[in-house]
């Protein structure tokens, strides 16, 4: 059942978690996840991959990349609207355990941005935590709030996973926008993964 969390800011908690980083990587999902992600490091940081244009494939290739570099911590940032596109992804998660793997799930209840519509989930109470406890991954639990999200990061970053943070957030526009380049995004992600120079 879904819990009574604080609905928080996406960009506050998106720094949160980049405050806390080393050489994890960070897979962005479509629209305010990944521009959320870019404003928080400055578009300096080679780790993370900003996805452009293929909503629901930010678990896909977050477990991808966990599954060819099992040493490295790998995070997935995912709106809601994009991950009830994708669902079997967390049935595959879990077959494949990875225990670099954690997904998080900005749940605000809507499609922000192309518009601001309700997703299906939100008309339904679907709780998306419990989704992903159905799926097979137990390690799935919902921030009540900051110290809370905090918390859940860096037992993510400490313990093995898969892990599923969830946290209700507000539906404020990101403070900047990724560019558009997706070249650029492939190339240097690529060597901040070790794979290929500067």
């Amino acid at each position: 059942m879904l819990r009574n969390t604080k609905v928080m800011n996406r960009f506050d908690l998106t720094q949160r978690l980049v405050a806390k980083l080393k050489d994890e990587a960070v897979v962005g999902g479509i629209g305010f996840s990944n521009f959320d992600l870019w404003a928080s490091s400055g578009g300096q940081r080679l780790e993370n991959f900003y996805m452009l244009g293929s909503m629901g494939l930010a678990v896909p290739i977050a477990l991808g990349v966990a599954i060819a570099q099992p040493q490295r911590k790998v995070f997935a940032l995912e709106g809601d609207g994009s991950l009830l596109m994708q669902l079997g992804c967390l049935t595959t998660v879990a077959a494949q355990a990875p225990k670099n793997l954690a997904i998080i799930v900005w749940d605000n209840g809507m499609y922000a941005i192309t518009g601001g519509q309700a997703t299906p989930a939100a008309q339904a109470g679907t709780d998306i935590v419990a989704i992903a406890r159905g799926a097979g991954i137990a390690q799935s639990a919902w921030a009540s709030d900051e110290a809370e999200f905090e918390a859940l990061v860096d037992q993510s970053l400490a313990g093995d996973g898969p892990w599923l943070i969830a946290a209700r957030i507000d539906s404020e526009r990101a403070v900047k926008q990724t560019p558009r380049d997706p070249v650029l995004h492939r190339q240097r992600f690529m060597q901040g993964m070790g794979v290929r120079g500067a």
